[in-house]
């Protein structure tokens, strides 16, 4: 007991205390985008998803958004949708999804990552004009429809892919189509033009852009060794630049496809790429808020991928 006692006094004195029970950290919300089954999926809405290796997602008749809210301490009011690759054959849904998301998270956005239909996928019933895209459309409506219950301001919602998701975005954002003629719901509503686009190593799909004109300002990157998609980036840049669209372009010397959020790279410019993404968010306008203007200085602290 003389043991015991001497403990805990050593422990005060040393300005301790007993260490709390770790609490675990809450789950992330997943959401449903469509009221009942997809346009398209009845037939197949009771197909349960298939994980690859516990990181690929496939079989997706369901599409979702899993949110990932940001610290409330440095929320800023954005919100970003994170739409993953894998070639319309699967999600890469960790590391170009959740790992994206949570790097997002560290400069204080709110980021909202889609499972969408896969169009390649051997049997499957889906386009990627008619299908996915109308998932990333149906997301960016949802996120604006939702705003108010994550903190998010509608005015601020962008819309980020990666390789096969960057083809979504581009779609989406830089060509037209996907007007809905006869709303289905309140979010149907909604604009389904994000107010931003970040594509990362975006696939050719939907570049060269038919509206380039009236497409938002956009972030993009790629790897110069990129055989797939370097060329889609430069092109798209060009498009935009020459139509008097705000962009920025990063082409990362020694790079090829598929770098995320550098959880396999080291090189220190990949590291450090969503630094630039967040530099170019602020010059722009996009973070920081009246309500909370400590986001900003919060932002410049943080440090994704290191």
């Amino acid at each position: 007991m003389g043991r015991c006692l001497f403990a805990s006094m050593l422990l005060l004195l040393l300005g301790g205390a007993p260490a709390a029970r770790a609490q675990p950290a809450a789950p992330d919300e997943v959401v449903a985008l469509w009221p009942g089954s997809a346009p398209g999926s009845a037939r197949h809405a009771d197909e349960p998803e298939r994980l690859e290796n516990g990181v690929y997602v496939h079989n997706v008749h369901r599409p979702s958004l899993t949110v990932l809210r940001a610290d409330p301490r440095r929320a800023n009011g954005v919100g970003i949708v994170v739409v993953p690759g894998g070639g319309h054959r699967m999600l890469v849904f960790q590391n170009e999804g959740v790992m994206p998301a949570k790097a997002l998270n560290r400069y204080g956005i709110t980021a909202f990552v889609l499972k969408y239909r896969l169009a390649r996928e051997a049997g499957s019933p889906y386009t990627i004009v008619g299908d996915a895209a109308a998932d990333a459309r149906r997301a960016v409506r949802w996120v604006r429809a939702n705003a108010h219950r994550y903190g998010v301001d509608p005015h601020r919602v962008g819309l980020m892919g990666f390789s096969a998701g960057g083809e979504l975005v581009s779609l989406v954002a830089d060509n037209a189509g996907g007007a809905t003629t006869a709303p289905g719901d309140m979010v149907d509503r909604e604009s389904a033009r994000p107010d931003f686009q970040i594509l990362i190593y975006p696939g050719p799909l939907g570049i060269p852009a038919t509206a380039a004109g009236a497409a938002p300002p956009a972030f993009i990157a790629a790897g110069s060794l990129d055989k797939c998609c370097a060329e889609p980036a430069v092109t798209l840049y060009e498009q935009l630049r020459r139509a008097g669209v705000s962009a920025e372009l990063h082409m990362f010397a020694g790079t090829d496809h598929g770098f995320n959020v550098a959880v396999h790279d080291d090189r220190l410019s990949i590291q450090h790429w969503p630094d630039r993404l967040a530099d170019w968010l602020g010059d722009e306008g996009w973070l920081g808020s009246a309500g909370n203007p400590a986001g900003t200085a919060a932002m410049a602290t943080a440090a994704p991928g290191r």
